[in-house]
């Protein structure tokens, strides 16, 4: 949710001009750090409305945890450490369903370099 702090303009502007063209959505991981990062009551109840407008994909449950630990290892034995297991779970979300990622964290490079997830480059 790089565009709510205005971190990265490329994908920001991405995300701006293809939202009425093709569906986005988010992770329940995702959601509760964006609104874990609203400073008061009024910008919680703000952006959780605009976030709501999106599906929300739930990450959560053994098999996508056991998919995403051994995604991790894959990646491990080949030379590449993900930092996050967060990044994991979501990385392994999309392979799972075949969805894009909007996402510049370098973890996900791992997981498009040597598993074939789809990263949005704009």
């Amino acid at each position: 949710m790089d565009r709510l702090s205005a971190r990265s303009a490329e994908q920001g502007d991405y995300f701006d001009r293809e939202r009425l063209l093709q569906c986005f959505g988010l992770t329940d991981l995702i959601l509760c750090g964006t609104l874990q990062g609203t400073g008061d009551q009024k910008t919680f109840t703000r952006v959780l409305h605009e976030l709501r407008r999106f599906e929300i994909f739930e990450t959560g449950g053994e098999e996508l945890a056991i998919e995403a630990a051994q995604a991790f290892r894959s990646l491990r034995q080949r030379g590449r450490t993900v930092r996050k297991t967060i990044h994991c779970l979501i990385a392994t979300l999309c392979l799972r369903h075949g969805h894009r990622l909007l996402d510049r964290n370098r973890d996900y490079d791992h997981f498009e370099d040597l598993l074939g997830l789809a990263v949005i480059h704009p």
